[in-house]
């Protein structure tokens, strides 16, 4: 076989090991396949990898082909030594006989049981950045590393980098979507001992704020319709937060009814007004007269409405209008609260049915709430099959459009 078949053939294998090195995102296994693969394509007894530890300013072996744990994990100092040295210049290093060198540092032979005699060194780069060394150890037969060994290794340095920093992405990513999920736990686990341990005491708030009421009549005053408002608002406030938890939790229950929606529309506007009312905004409607079928959990969407319409009278200042208005579009029905309120910037429809987002500063902003209305209005129309959105800019009012599937129907089959 002549020389250049024969590195034709090692530079083929390269590409080869490519794509077999792009494959594995999991760091250690992907370091103990370089450096066996390295050792193959070198023809050497071993290799080892070594990678800069950025925050001690060290070298430390990671992998070697005769490392038996593949747990290794040894500091080497940048300075005096071989690596250290490959690391800083970026240029390939032979030494043929080790013992000629008293930088060579033997501790990692000494703990796999593996004598190094010569070596090939080459640095793991990334464009000027360099990661880390790659070695080849002992070459078979007793013959010296060549510069066909030098190419063929630094060729694959090249994408043993670049594999090895994906790797480390991947292992980032993974590392800070195990510890959102945590955070998300613990949230959802406060929400849920709070919620319980608050309903127990609320309820006996709201029974003896009743009972007050009625034996003292007008005694009883605006300080105990203060005292039933704040908790009633109390009262919604763990409710919404139940809510989000039974959506998250996949716990969320439907009661699917046949009913006309145009009713719940109206009773949520009736509910409402007196809020408008008392915000000097004008609430209004505009619903076909023919009845609009739909097979869905009358209860949560009525919870939809009453966020959509609360939210609309929230933002929309005195002298405003806020309208609801539903019609039939094929087989899907069409829900449609707009205001002429303060808008949402354009950058912020994305965001604004995530949960806990707010688009006022939480230490500035002028209207209350939590942040998890919208949420909750999402996830309760995706269950039913919808979809939901905005349409708005700063200034200019805003659209809430949700769209739900249609149910053909006759009158009678519908509940009230």
């Amino acid at each position: 076989m002549s020389e250049t078949t024969s590195r034709e053939q090692r530079l083929e294998r390269i590409l080869e090991i490519s794509r077999e090195l792009t494959s594995t995102t999991a760091l250690e296994p992907l370091l103990h396949k370089i450096v066996d693969v390295s050792a193959e394509v070198t023809g050497s007894e071993a290799a080892s990898i070594l990678l800069l530890d950025v925050r001690s300013g060290e070298l430390r072996f990671r992998a070697e082909s005769g490392d038996p744990s593949g747990l290794l994990d040894i500091p080497v100092p940048v300075d005096d030594s071989i690596a250290g040295a490959v690391l800083i210049s970026g240029e390939p290093y032979v030494l043929s006989d080790t013992s000629a060198d008293p930088r060579h540092y033997d501790a990692v032979g000494e703990q796999v049981g593996l004598q190094t005699r010569s070596l090939l060194a080459v640095p793991l780069q990334i464009k000027e950045r360099r990661i880390g060394v790659l070695e080849a150890i002992n070459k078979e037969e007793g013959n010296a590393f060549g510069q066909e060994d030098i190419e063929v290794l630094t060729a694959l340095a090249a994408q043993a980098a670049v594999s090895i920093e994906s790797a480390r992405l991947v292992e980032a990513l993974r590392e800070a979507y195990e510890r959102l999920g945590k955070l998300d736990q613990l949230k959802s686990d406060f929400i849920a001992i709070a919620s319980h341990e608050l309903r127990t005491p609320l309820s006996l708030i709201l029974l003896y704020a009743a009972v007050l009421q009625e034996q003292l009549g007008e005694e009883a005053g605006q300080q105990l319709e203060a005292v039933l408002r704040a908790a009633n608002h109390l009262k919604d406030i763990i409710g919404t937060m139940l809510n989000l938890r039974f959506l998250e939790t996949g716990q969320m229950d439907v009661i699917s009814t046949l009913f006309d929606l145009r009713t719940v529309i109206q009773e949520a506007c009736k509910d409402n007004g007196p809020i408008a009312e008392s915000n000097g905004v004008l609430l209004g409607t505009d619903l076909p007269d023919d009845e609009v079928p739909v097979q869905a959990d009358k209860e949560k969407m009525r919870v939809v409405l009453d966020n959509l319409i609360s939210n609309a009278i929230k933002f929309t200042p005195a002298n405003g209008r806020v309208e609801v208005t539903l019609c039939g579009r094929g087989d899907e029905v069409e829900i449609v609260v707009s205001d002429t309120g303060i808008g949402i910037p354009q950058e912020e429809l994305e965001r604004i049915f995530d949960r806990f987002y707010q688009v006022e500063d939480h230490m500035i902003r002028r209207h209350g709430g939590m942040g998890l209305g919208l949420a909750i209005v999402k996830g309760l129309v995706e269950l039913h099959g919808g979809r939901v959105w905005a349409e708005s800019a700063s200034g200019q009012g805003s659209r809430f459009v949700v769209v739900l599937p249609a149910q053909q129907a006759s009158p009678s089959a519908m509940s009230d």
